[in-house]
């Protein structure tokens, strides 16, 4: 069975050596001293340990079943939510008024690191119920908080999104939901949804659905589109459970991986729902579980991909394979570890330098959003919202491929179901589709997101980078760092001339070269994460702090991405110059 143990001391690093809570004024970040978060991560880890990673092949074996209207989940995974929801860590960073522990987003990212690892499908869901706590939180009425918020907080109530429709998915314009109204401020939704992750189960008393549908008057397009509350079970008026609602499971989709989770297609015949939001202006309430669901799949990306890099490198230490040519390995036996050859040290390499630094970014990203939310700073909501397509779309791509290299460690071993491995690749690949393909991520970071208030945000992100690599430009400790980001950020900037001398004209120099930009986006992200991961960790080691064999190993592995991986940017600006010639050259019909 595959093994899995938490990452605690690099996360402790990332924590408190690179973000320094203390420093940051954000409200509730003097509560985050280093006892306080290694408790609680250790006590994470030791419940994804234990109980949730030996139920990840469970989930991946047994899958959901559909009997008698009811959706019924693996064995053991009921058991495993009580413990998750007795533990309180459904509601980390939730708002106290309803139940929550109000510990920041900072927090919750770290722990949810830790469960996504362990089991990504049992992990949805909470995981989807945060998003729908969120955005009942920021949109709905008071009394829709009180009525729906401390069942969910504390998942006794699950919760899902619901857009996506058969002939219908990002082009949600398309959608063919109807809304009606009724007299005492209720709507009847009647429509089909698909690919419904956690769309029903046996781990909750009730699922509330947010779905999307078109009441009458809105026109057409997205500018029609209303976002509803609609629950399983509907709630009587003293807060007890009344009657099923008129929503039904039409089938479980049979999919590639996470099978632990039942991704459902729903059938809606005039269900009863209420207006979350305001009418006809769904699409900004439904964002803000949008944008929190891409930045955890950003998350997934290389969360599973820790998983899988864990097993790689156990399995790299104990199969003996072939002998050293540098007579590096064991004298006395048949052959030596796989972990001695070059070739394994790169695959290895890759995965790590990758773990560490999205890991580092993806706390960045959280660090962000507290900045925002906590302090209301509006430079760091800019770079956030930036930054979330690259973190969704590069690293859920550079996490497949990682999944994909610890299975290639295990050779034709890691093709075999029994081992595991293959799990880590096929769970790793939904995270690539959903919540927005990543074609789309990137069309949203150049199309939107880098022009966004006059090109704010993205110039606010290269100030970033100057003020990093001018302070930094003459200290020893970071050779091999600081050249290497700045030719990567000169890069990224030349690609954003050319789409805004370009793209004008003729969009398609702009779109055709986005996946390019997302890519180079991923990479300077990660070169600056890595670059000031490395000062941190020479300033402990002069410092006397921590682990010092850790820290050295930490400035060697960002160097491995520096020299290696960051030069990437200049072959993407290659392509993103080569214009939209390329790309369009072929008729539709030719291909």
């Amino acid at each position: 069975m595959p093994i899995y143990n938490a990452p605690v001391a690099d996360m402790q690093f990332i924590l408190h050596e690179v973000l320094k809570p203390a420093e940051t004024g954000i409200p509730g970040y003097d509560e985050l001293d280093p006892d306080f978060t290694v408790a609680v991560l250790d006590e994470a880890g030791k419940l994804a340990r234990d109980v949730l990673a030996p139920l990840n092949r469970v989930g991946d074996t047994e899958g959901c079943r559909l009997e008698n209207g009811v959706v019924r989940t693996p064995t053991g995974y009921a058991e495993a939510f009580r413990q998750m929801k007795d533990g309180g860590w459904t509601a980390l960073d939730c708002d106290p008024a309803y139940g929550g522990q109000g510990l920041p987003y900072l927090m919750q990212t770290a722990v949810g690191e830790i469960f996504v690892s362990a089991n990504m499908a049992f992990n949805m869901y909470q995981g989807l119920t945060h998003g729908a706590v969120s955005a009942i939180h920021a949109h709905g009425t008071e009394d829709q908080k009180r009525t729906w918020l401390p069942k969910m907080v504390t998942c006794d109530w699950t919760g899902t999104m619901n857009l996506t429709e058969p002939h219908a998915g990002t082009d949600l314009g398309m959608m063919r939901t109807r809304a009606e109204p009724q007299a005492d401020g209720s709507y009847l939704i009647t429509g089909e949804k698909i690919f419904i992750s956690a769309g029903d189960h046996d781990l909750a008393e009730n699922i509330v659905h947010l779905v999307l549908a078109k009441a009458p008057g809105g026109g057409e397009g997205t500018k029609g589109i209303s976002l509803f509350i609609v629950p399983k079970f509907l709630v009587n008026e003293d807060g007890s459970l009344g009657e099923r609602n008129a929503v039904s499971v039409g089938k479980i989709e049979r999919k590639m991986g996470i099978h632990g989770n039942a991704t459902c297609v729903l059938n809606y015949d005039g269900a009863k729902g209420w207006l979350l939001g305001e009418l006809h202006k769904g699409m900004r309430a439904m964002f803000t579980m949008m944008n929190e669901a891409r930045l955890g799949v950003g998350l997934q990306g290389y969360a599973v991909a820790e998983a899988a890099y864990q097993n790689a490198v156990a399995y790299a230490r104990d199969r003996l394979q072939g002998r050293s040519v540098s007579g590096q390995g064991s004298t006395d036996g048949p052959a030596d570890p796989l972990i001695v050859h070059p070739d394994i040290r790169r695959n290895l390499m890759d995965q790590k330098s990758f773990l560490e630094g999205a890991r580092a970014l993806t706390f960045w990203g959280a660090h962000l959003i507290d900045r925002s939310v906590r302090l209301g700073d509006a430079e760091a909501e800019g770079l956030i919202s930036l930054l979330t397509p690259v973190i969704k779309g590069f690293q859920t791509d550079k996490g497949f491929e990682s999944a994909v290299a610890a299975q290639q460690v295990w050779g034709g071993h890691g093709y075999i179901e029994d081992n595991g491995m293959s799990q880590f690749a096929r769970d790793a690949r939904i995270a690539m589709i959903y919540e927005g393909a990543n074609g789309i991520q990137a069309l949203d970071l150049v199309g939107r997101k880098l022009a966004a208030e006059g090109g704010k945000p993205a110039m606010a992100f290269f100030h970033l980078i100057r003020g990093f690599l001018k302070e930094n430009e003459n200290d020893p400790r970071l050779e091999g760092f600081v050249e290497p980001l700045k030719q990567a950020s000169k890069d990224c900037q030349k690609a954003a001339m050319f789409f805004a001398e370009r793209g004008m004209k003729n969009p398609d120099e702009a779109l055709a070269g986005s996946y390019d930009f997302m890519t180079m986006m991923g990479h300077l992200c990660l070169g600056y994460m890595w670059a000031r991961m490395a000062r941190a960790a020479a300033d402990a080691l002069d410092a006397g702090r921590g682990d010092a064999e850790a820290l050295r190993t930490k400035i060697a592995t960002g160097r491995y991405y520096m020299l290696r991986h960051l030069p990437a940017t200049a072959l993407h600006l290659a392509r993103i110059e080569s214009g939209a010639g390329p790309v369009m050259a072929l008729s539709a019909d030719a291909f």
